[in-house]
């Protein structure tokens, strides 16, 4: 697959005025008119121009508020009017796509659940064929990133243009402390694949608590990311929908300006280039050294296929592999290494060699 998408750039959207991030901000869900103006003119006077509020909204459970639907959009409609905003929303079929259209929404985004199912997608992009509606793709729920990167090319075969990603985390079994794993080297993965597509974190969904929000917001921009998407409520304990995840637009502001620091992309001062490229020339032969040690290990594991093909012995020995898997996780703790690489790397290793392995005893005598 061409890692190459036909994008407009994003100052040409028409969208932003700030690049350094950019910050979409709004409530959770649109509530009421007097909610979204009132969250709106605070959320103007702090500085946001770009205002997302859900109009429809996708719940797990019958019963629990579902969003007021399309008569939301004209109170959208006022924002534009009144406040100068641009106005965002989520769109999961072609039904709200051509709502959208009819009401001057200036952007959508399609949402997790929606992102996951392709037959979704296709019918979005085809609503959108023809149109210069720009679209942000939050990425599926489970961390495939095929999923993600096929719903962008379903867009671009219907001729969009203006695309760009959110990352909002992914659903897990194993706990961790935010409402969904962060699974950073997804983000990292995407973004080194298509440096040019705009992309922006939801540190709201990831978080699920708003004590959770400023240090994933800060976690996205030591990444680099383009822009943050952060739910903020004029009063988030009323809030119909996700009431514990969002700010106030006072602690919104108060999170842009205070407690965030932007990252530079780059610099050319002599000291900094002089130090890294030392530093970057280390890393290379680190590299060098490490491939040089994975190869003698497969080398190994060849050996240990052939050994057991001889002896008619099975490939997988369970107890061999979670016992050395637990020594590799011990050492690596007292070492300072994190826990969750040392698992992916080593189950990255252990999953070569047993390919290695098969194919020996698949090979003919």
């Amino acid at each position: 697959m061409a890692n190459k998408l036909d994008l407009i750039p994003i100052t040409e959207w028409g969208i932003f005025t700030e690049f350094h991030p950019m910050v979409i901000a709004g409530p959770c869900s649109a509530e009421s008119e007097a909610q979204v103006l009132e969250t709106a003119a605070q959320l103007a006077a702090a500085g946001v121009h770009v205002f997302r509020a859900g109009i429809w909204k996708p719940r797990t459970h019958p019963g629990c508020f579902e969003g007021v639907g399309a008569p939301g959009l004209p109170w959208l409609q006022e924002v534009q009017k009144q406040y100068g905003m641009k106005v965002c929303t989520e769109a999961a079929s072609a039904l709200h796509v051509r709502a959208c259209l009819d009401h001057g929404v200036d952007m959508i985004w399609i949402g997790a659940r929606t992102t996951a199912n392709p037959f979704l997608v296709q019918e979005i992009a085809g609503a959108l064929r023809g149109t210069d509606l720009p679209v942000l793709v939050k990425n599926p729920i489970s961390s495939d990133l095929d999923l993600w990167i096929g719903a962008l090319e379903r867009l671009q075969r219907a001729g969009v243009r203006k695309i760009g990603v959110i990352h909002r985390g992914f659903s897990s079994l194993r706990p961790v402390p935010y409402r969904n794993d962060p699974g950073w080297r997804i983000a990292i993965e995407l973004r080194t694949r298509y440096p040019d597509l705009p992309f922006f974190a939801d540190p709201s969904h990831m978080a699920g608590s708003r004590k959770y929000v400023p240090e994933l917001s800060q976690r996205a921009l030591d990444l680099g990311l383009d822009g943050l998407m952060i739910e903020s409520h004029c009063r988030p304990d009323c809030a119909l929908s996700d009431a514990e995840q969002q700010l106030t637009p006072a602690e919104l502001k108060v999170l842009l300006t205070e407690r965030l620091t932007v990252r530079e992309a780059d610099t050319e001062e002599r000291v900094y280039r002089e130090n890294i490229e030392q530093l970057r020339a280390r890393i290379d032969i680190l590299d060098e050294n490490l491939l040089e040690i994975l190869k003698s290990r497969m080398a190994v594991s060849e050996e240990i296929g052939q050994f057991k093909k001889e002896h008619n012995i099975a490939i997988l020995q369970t107890r061999r592999w979670d016992a050395l898997l637990d020594d590799m996780i011990r050492k690596g703790d007292a070492e300072g290494l994190n826990e969750q690489f040392l698992r992916s790397l080593f189950g990255a290793i252990h999953e070569e060699s047993i390919r290695v392995q098969n194919e020996i005893l698949a090979a003919e005598e």
